[in-house]
């Protein structure tokens, strides 16, 4: 395993942590008992709220560090954002008071990115010998001798992999039971939106809530088509501007998420987004519903195990 993979593998495993902060489709939820956070949902399911997911991911990194210090290594867990900061923002973002404080999530973005560039896991690898380094990598994550996992996504048809074994393997077959039933479960699931996702954006009732929410923004003195446009128009003038008039970019984007957050209230859009992608979803536990189930029942299981493992975020 080259040194250029382990990187890779504990930014995955940091990222578990933070990359829910910048997800863009679906919305599972702004308060403690925020509603699910996998693909649509049927009645009767239990999806994991994004902060039981982020418990879980907080486990998986006590697991993985109890594990490597075993194996005679440091390891650093990634507890930098509060629970409040690693609130996603999805689709659908109507917490009006959070994006009053972080608007689209610029100063949690920035902060994920100054933890990223000083990471001490990165750093402690790099100073290692060669070889302590090589035997971090096989602790980590199994090296070259690890097997790979495989699965076809929905849809595309693509086909995507993953190497299964070390500390990284331990920590999610005590968490999930079977790394490989998770993996296969939860790509599939979490892939299903290729094959609904044009429909379900061209939705009538989709359609309407987000006319309703750009007539709103449009009385806010804010001219959007829907909701990924007027991110899309932040992210643009983030950037045009630059970091020598940082606070001006975002004091436009905390005006922008704030109208953004009161007209989806308004236009009723996170019930209706939830609704629709559950219709879709549904329309195809014929031919997935197994994994969808076995996606749920797996992530309930973690959940369940993580509470023992790890407290919630402050």
């Amino acid at each position: 395993m080259t040194g250029k993979h382990t990187v890779a593998r504990m930014c995955l495993i940091a990222a578990a942590v933070t990359a829910a902060a910048t997800g863009c489709t679906g919305d599972n939820g702004g308060g403690d008992n925020g509603d699910g956070g996998g693909p649509g949902g049927r009645a009767g399911a239990a999806p994991l709220t994004w902060q039981q997911e982020l418990r879980v991911a907080d486990a998986l990194q006590r697991l993985t560090k109890r594990c490597m210090n075993r194996h005679g290594f440091a390891y650093w867990e990634d507890r930098t954002l509060t629970l409040r900061e690693s609130r996603p923002v999805r689709y659908v973002q109507d917490d009006v008071a959070w994006a009053r404080t972080y608007g689209y999530g610029g100063p949690v973005e920035a902060k994920n990115e100054r933890t990223r560039l000083h990471h001490p896991n990165a750093a402690y690898r790099q100073r290692l010998s060669a070889g302590r380094r090589a035997a971090f990598d096989r602790a980590l994550d199994g090296g070259d001798d690890a097997r790979t996992l495989s699965v076809r996504l929905p849809g595309t048809g693509a086909e995507v992999g993953k190497r299964v074994g070390g500390c990284s393997a331990e920590a999610e077959e005590a968490l999930y039971g079977d790394p490989a039933a998770w993996f296969r479960a939860a790509r599939t699931a979490t892939g299903l939106r290729a094959l609904y996702g044009e429909d379900l954006m061209r939705d009538r009732e989709l359609t309407a809530a987000v006319r309703a929410w750009s007539r709103c923004m449009r009385g806010a003195g804010l001219a959007h088509a829907d909701p990924q446009a007027a991110r899309d128009a932040i992210r643009a003038n983030t950037a045009r501007l630059g970091p020598a008039r940082a606070d001006e970019a975002f004091a436009l984007e905390r005006r922008t998420a704030v109208a953004d957050a009161r007209c989806a209230r308004e236009a009723d859009l996170r019930s209706v987004v939830a609704a629709r992608e559950a219709h879709y979803v549904d329309r195809l536990r014929g031919r997935y519903g197994d994994a969808l189930d076995t996606y749920e029942r797996l992530q309930r299981q973690a959940y369940d195990r993580a509470v023992r493992i790890v407290p919630p975020r402050a």
